[in-house]
């Protein structure tokens, strides 16, 4: 409805200071034409919105000018209580005062959000954590944080994929917790990278600050860090025929995407067979993930991976056949 994106936009511009018209439209889903319309209705209610040209310009209200239309919808308390981030706020120190701002909130609300808000938690509960996910041990992530939120310099000791260790000086721009785990995003000598906290040996806050940019957004920068970080990943094409009736278990054994794939797949052959290009990120993964499915599938292409799958053959038929 109207009236609600027009709240909503109203409270954009209160929370975030100058917005421009393309990144509001993009946050309401709709188009910018519709984001000038209601914006010119904003005004014509009385509220004071104006727009400031040039570059880094953008909409923005009066800087005195606050609402009090914040009221909490049900829908919206309902689901600050199925909220599944216990684990990293408890990592940040913080889980104890999560606790008690709920308990605040639940205490302030009419009897029938109240009553509503105990339904859904005990109903409905997101868990972060992946299956068989060990917690890491993130000793520094206090630190780090500090030095976040302050804008402070981190000197840290970092251990790389190859298990080298390296010194770096960074500028710590957000965090990031993705199923429990928790990455540092940081430029360092003009670069943005992205660090695993758990991989963090050694870690000092210095006295020198720097200057965080205006226009950086963390949650815009992880969406297209962590899309071109799986990207990268998978890089090893693999072609396979696979025997009638294997697909359950090849889904079971790669994961559901695969479904996906079977259905673009071209016609099975006379045996029943069908053939599927699938991605891996490298000869080895492709290699202990295909190897248990025995003789359910097999591999057309690289010709280096069928004769690696060969020789691991050979090597363990040698080994109990001692």
């Amino acid at each position: 409805m109207r009236a609600d994106r027009l709240l909503i936009l109203l409270l954009l511009l209160q929370t975030r200071g100058r917005v421009t018209a393309q990144t509001l439209a993009k946050r309401l889903e709709v188009s910018e034409r519709t984001i000038y319309r209601d914006l010119e209705a904003l005004s014509l209610a009385g509220v004071a919105v104006y727009a400031e040209r040039g570059p880094g310009g953008g909409w923005k209200l009066l800087e005195d000018y606050r609402t009090n239309l914040t009221r909490l919808t049900e829908t919206e308390v309902n689901t600050l209580f199925m909220s599944g981030v216990a684990g990293p706020i408890t990592d940040l120190g913080l889980g104890k005062a999560g606790e008690d701002a709920l308990l605040k909130l639940l205490a302030a609300l009419p009897t029938v959000y109240r009553r509503n808000a105990e339904r859904a938690r005990q109903r409905i509960h997101l868990d972060a954590a992946g299956w068989f996910h060990r917690e890491e041990e993130v000793p520094y992530l206090q630190v780090v944080q500090e030095a976040v939120w302050n804008d402070h310099r981190l000197r840290i000791t970092y251990q790389r994929g190859d298990l080298d260790l390296v010194e770096r000086l960074v500028d710590p721009y957000g965090l990031v917790a993705k199923a429990s785990i928790w990455y540092l995003v940081a430029a360092s000598a003009g670069e943005m990278r992205v660090y695993r906290v758990s991989r963090i040996h050694a870690v000092e806050m210095t006295e020198e600050g720097f200057e965080r940019p205006a226009d950086f957004d963390l949650r815009a920068f992880w969406a297209q860090w962590s899309a071109e970080f799986e990207t990268s990943l998978w890089r090893y094409p693999v072609t396979l025929r696979v025997a009638p009736g294997a697909v359950p278990i090849l889904t079971h054994v790669l994961g559901d995407w695969v479904q996906a794939l079977v259905k673009q797949a071209d016609p099975a052959d006379a045996e029943g067979w069908i053939t599927l290009s699938l991605l891996f990120e490298g000869l080895p993964q492709a290699r202990s993930r295909l190897f248990g499915l025995g003789t359910m599938v097999e591999v057309l292409e690289p010709q280096e991976l069928r004769d690696s799958l060969a020789e691991f053959a050979a090597r363990i038929t040698t080994f109990y056949g001692r």
